[in-house]
């Protein structure tokens, strides 16, 4: 599974087939370089944290793929609202909450995924708080590591969860992905 450079809808960040291993590790964190490209196409950086303090289960994730499969992403995110913090986000001068995380080996290393229950922020129209549009209302960061935790990702500050042929993917709100440069574990 791989990240594609200008794909407007984000790679894949979750397989319905069940071949997912949630990772009980301990408490994670990550630092990276958030960048995008604004309309003008002059590149705009920014430093991201994510702090997972614990994984999804198996049995917790397929909850959450079975919300988002009978409800979409209003009982994704009805779901996601009522789960405990487990992690955050801090991005743009704020910190918000992680409702999921898991991970999954690739490779050598892994792709861990997580998202929050709400929007960080609406990046459009080279303005960083853009008006937020119906369903673009959860944020979510793919992170794919090497076996010593750096590596690159996505991050989607503000996104819609959608399913389609047994995978679920992530729809950007802005026009340009925003890439996740230089990850690495703390």
């Amino acid at each position: 599974m791989t990240l594609r450079k200008g794909s407007r809808l984000a790679a894949v960040f979750l397989a319905v087939s069940g071949l997912w291993a949630g990772v009980a590790a301990g408490e994670e964190t990550y630092t990276a370089t958030a960048q995008v490209k604004n309309v003008s196409g002059e590149k705009k950086t920014a430093p991201v944290t994510i702090r997972i303090e614990r994984f999804l289960t198996d049995a917790e994730r397929q909850t959450v793929v079975k919300a988002l499969r009978e409800g979409g992403q209003p009982a994704l995110r009805k779901l996601l609202e009522s789960m405990k913090d487990i992690g955050w986000i801090e991005a743009a001068t704020t910190k918000t909450p992680i409702k999921y995380a898991f991970a999954r080996p690739i490779g050598g290393g892994r792709l861990v995924t997580v998202v929050t229950a709400k929007a960080i922020a609406h990046l459009g129209s080279n303005l960083p708080d853009a008006k937020p549009r119906e369903g673009y209302d959860v944020a979510t960061a793919m992170l794919v590591l090497d076996t010593q935790d750096k590596g690159h990702g996505e991050f989607a500050p503000a996104g819609k969860i959608t399913v389609k042929d047994d995978t679920i993917a992530i729809e950007d709100y802005g026009g340009s992905v925003v890439w996740l440069e230089m990850v690495a574990r703390k």
